[in-house]
């Protein structure tokens, strides 16, 4: 078996006990022990298969079992360790992962690790390059070594308890833990992190808390077996902070779904767009140039031009995500984790310490900067071991320049914020996003991250885990995430929670609402409607519910009942072209033509210029075999700014007066429109035929025509 092969093996046996299918997870257990030849653990496979077997021939008899559950039960947790023992043996020897190349070397050169613990916790000032070389052994081991023994585990649980311990060594072991677990699933490592969450450190104590979600989230279906999980999460839930943690910490990962999006924007947006119009609005280079004063004032047309500009509301944009707490330094980063210092893994996850040996022997460093840069409050630690390397390779003009920029702008930042900095609450959340950024870059960034499994990759939802869910029933959390997944478009996230608040708030029209919404985005327009209903109930003078209701009556071919609500957003909105327009489609459905033309000549006549009405008078006269009149307001369409369906209604009418060579030259344009695509024309075509034939065309000649564009295309 290959590397690949092995691990997809491990995969099925997962899947088949997921599925409760544990005969073919033997099968397959057996398959990997004699491909590998691994007979060490055969006694162990014969043993679980033998015991499940009696189980299973008691229950066919009928027999009652009161041990059945817990005899089934420790059966499925025997099994999944023995697939993850059996994987580990089989990968051991094969694999060429950093993972298994340090786990090789920890094999040939063993830790004693309460020596190890020892050293650290004696730890000297004046022996940094020995302490941090200590430091990372221990992160290497721990993350390395497959299964913790009890002596172990007893010796890490005093370390991490003890005050002794750096502060640096507690913040290395629970993202070693967090990385052991993901590769390799042994419940004492998780005790251990549930230890680290119960101490008093607010910093270590999230950390450990974070990561214990991820190592839920991973094996989210094995944690039920082990009911220690659930009275140590309980232990923790005790502290009356335990629920707004764990809704800070699950807020900040739906944010990181942003992240990326926020680099596009701002690699492939604002910085282009900035750059083109700085170009633009610096005057040509000429022999005049050289006698202005540096001093002289700029244009300040220049910048009303820019306030005005899209760019602008980009740039609004970007410092609203900010504010929000959208990871928005990712991107400034991205290049800048290539110094050796990140070729070490634990050095990802290393709070910034200014006694590190690395910032200590750069003297052209003032200490000053330093003390700025970790006093930076919206910089993750990873950040800012990047910005200080990257100011130590500076000349040193342009490092003092930067640095008096940084401090200007930081200290601007800690006046603003001042207060909220010191509140707790900002304090946990600052602590949070800081360690979630610095995941996020590691298995974002990290040379080898494509031999780690990207815990980004699937977008946690910590407050849909069965073993964390008890955690979120307040409605008040509830609906803190559903607002945020709402904000943030995840419509399909949103309607989930929102689908749970009534019960909560049943009086709550806004909560009916946007659920509506988020049933009518996503396509369940009956739903919707039921939605709106309940909330107009409530909140019958809502002009957007009523327009809402309107078009989910529309979209379920009710115009009747549409127009109802239409007449009723008009006295909402009585200078409103749109109300007009919307009743004029109502009538138009109810192929009343006549009528609905009044409402658009009389929308047309209250605005003028009103391109959307045109478009509606157009496809009215057209449908109503007034096709002059339609040619006509084709014709005022097509000088402002028109789309490929205008063009090709424009081809509509020719083609109905008989016009056929017109008629193919509107629908070259639309193919034109479409950048030469056919089939985008076709798929717009189609949908107009019945109208073509009612219009009087030949549904002979519609293949000609179709075929000679494909001709000329």
């Amino acid at each position: 078996m290959t590397v690949k092969e092995i691990n997809n093996a491990y995969c099925r046996i997962m899947d088949m006990l997921a599925g409760g299918v544990l005969k073919t997870a033997f099968e397959e257990i057996q398959t990997l022990i004699s491909d590998k030849q691994l007979f060490s653990f055969q006694r162990k496979a014969d043993e679980l298969q033998e015991t499940y077997r009696y189980m299973l021939c008691y229950y066919a008899d009928g027999s009652e079992d009161p041990m059945q559950k817990q005899i089934y039960t420790r059966i499925c947790i025997e099994t999944y360790e023995l697939a993850d023992r059996l994987r580990y043996q089989a990968l051991i020897g094969e694999s060429q992962t950093l993972y298994y190349t340090y786990a090789r070397a920890q094999s040939d050169s063993p830790v004693e690790i309460g020596a190890l613990l020892d050293r650290l916790q004696e730890y000297d000032l004046e022996a940094l390059t020995g302490y941090e070389a200590s430091s990372d052994r221990l992160f290497m081991w721990l993350w390395t070594v497959p299964y913790l023994t009890d002596d172990d585990t007893a010796t890490l649980s005093r370390a991490l308890k003890s005050a002794a311990l750096p502060f640096a060594v507690k913040c290395l072991t629970v993202s070693a833990l967090l990385l052991s677990l993901q590769a390799c699933f042994d419940v004492k490592k998780l005790y251990l992190l549930f230890d680290a969450a119960e101490l008093g450190d607010e910093e270590i104590r999230i950390r450990a808390l974070i990561a214990t979600c991820l190592a839920l989230n991973t094996y989210s279906r094995r944690t039920a077996y082990y009911p220690g999980i659930r009275h140590r999460l309980d232990i923790l839930a005790e502290a009356p902070d335990f629920k707004r943690i764990l809704l800070t910490v699950t807020l900040r990962f739906i944010l990181t779904r942003e992240t990326e999006r926020v680099s596009f924007m701002m690699c492939d947006e604002i910085i282009p767009e900035l750059i083109d119009f700085v170009m633009k609005s610096r005057p040509k280079s000429d022999t005049t140039d050289m006698l202005l004063n540096p001093g002289d004032d700029m244009n300040p047309e220049w910048f009303d031009v820019l306030a005005n500009s899209p760019l602008a509301k980009k740039i609004e944009e970007y410092s609203h995500l900010q504010e929000e707490g959208v990871d928005v330094m990712h991107s400034t980063f991205v290049d800048l984790k290539n110094f050796p210092f990140f070729r070490t893994v634990s050095n990802w996850f290393l709070p910034f310490m200014p006694t590190h040996s690395l910032l200590v022997s750069q003297s052209a460093i003032r200490p000053a900067t330093i003390e700025i840069l970790q006093k930076a409050p919206f910089m993750c630690n990873s950040d800012k071991y990047s910005m200080f390397f990257s100011l130590s390779q500076m000349p040193e003009r342009q490092r003092r320049l930067m640095t008096m920029q940084m401090d200007s702008q930081f200290d601007a930042m800690n006046r603003q914020y001042g207060e909220a900095l010191k509140s707790r609450q900002n304090k946990v959340e600052r602590i949070t996003g800081q360690y979630v950024q610095d995941l996020f870059r590691f298995y974002k960034l990290f040379s080898k991250r494509r031999e780690f499994d990207d815990v980004f990759k699937s977008a946690p939802e910590f407050h849909n885990l069965p073993i964390l869910k008890q955690y979120f029933s307040d409605p008040e959390i509830l609906l803190s995430i559903a607002e945020l997944y709402l904000r943030k478009n995840y419509l399909e996230n949103a309607q989930a929670i929102y689908g749970l608040l009534p019960a909560h708030y049943p009086d709550d029209e806004t909560i009916y609402q946007k659920l509506g919404y988020c049933r009518q985005m996503l396509g369940d327009t009956a739903g919707a409607l039921e939605d709106y209903l309940r909330s107009e109930i409530m909140n019958p003078n809502s002009k957007w519910l009523i327009r809402r209701i309107g078009s989910c009556y529309k979209a379920l071919k009710q115009p009747e009942k549409a127009l109802e609500f239409f007449r009723r957003y008009e006295k909402m909105t009585p200078d409103s072209t749109q109300a007009l327009i919307l009743i004029g489609h109502c009538y138009m459905d109810m192929q009343d033509y006549d009528e609905a033309l009044k409402y658009y000549f009389k929308a047309d006549y209250m605005e003028r210029d009103n391109v959307r009405a045109w478009r509606a008078i157009a496809w009215c006269s057209f449908l109503g075999k007034k096709y002059e009149q339609a040619r006509n307001c084709y014709g005022k369409i097509l000088e402002h700014n028109p789309q490929t369906q205008d063009y090709l209604n424009a081809g509509h009418a020719e083609w109905a007066l008989g016009q056929t060579k017109n008629a193919f030259e509107y629908y070259h344009a639309a193919i034109s429109h479409e950048d030469g695509e056919f089939e985008k024309f076709l798929k717009l075509f189609d949908r107009d035929i019945p109208d073509l034939i009612e219009a009087g065309v030949d549904p002979s000649e519609i293949p000609l025509m179709l075929d000679w564009l494909r001709y000329t295309t």
